[in-house]
């Protein structure tokens, strides 16, 4: 079996992520260093009609020692949900969000 190009899969659900841009001022924007293996999807710009800076990280995620490390997720189905949809075993998925001693009551991998 062929194993899944994890940078292709990562960007392709990130994209997926990205096609919300608002009618607010604000726009989502895709930040993707495939040579280091950083991904990202970032909201920024201005509200507008409250005159309000949004600047933030809605998805963080690295691709480190064969494992994809999710740093960042603000989503709402989750995007090592996704990562599982499109074949990636739950053993090659980190949730670095969670401290590591939690790690281990979840699905997917420690680290």
């Amino acid at each position: 079996m062929e194993r899944i190009n994890y940078s292709q899969v990562v960007q392709e659900i990130l994209q997926g992520h990205s096609d919300n841009d608002s009618e607010d001022g604000t726009e989502v924007q895709l930040i993707f260093d495939t040579e280091r293996h950083h991904y990202q999807v970032l909201h920024i710009g201005w509200k507008e009609k409250e005159l309000r800076r949004v600047y933030g990280c809605i998805i963080h995620v690295d691709i480190k020692d064969g494992k994809i490390w999710i740093q960042r997720d603000g989503t709402e189905v989750g995007v090592a949900n996704e990562l599982v949809v499109a074949g990636v075993p739950k053993q090659d998925i980190v949730l670095g969000f969670h401290a590591p001693y939690k790690r281990k009551f979840t699905e997917f991998a420690t680290g």
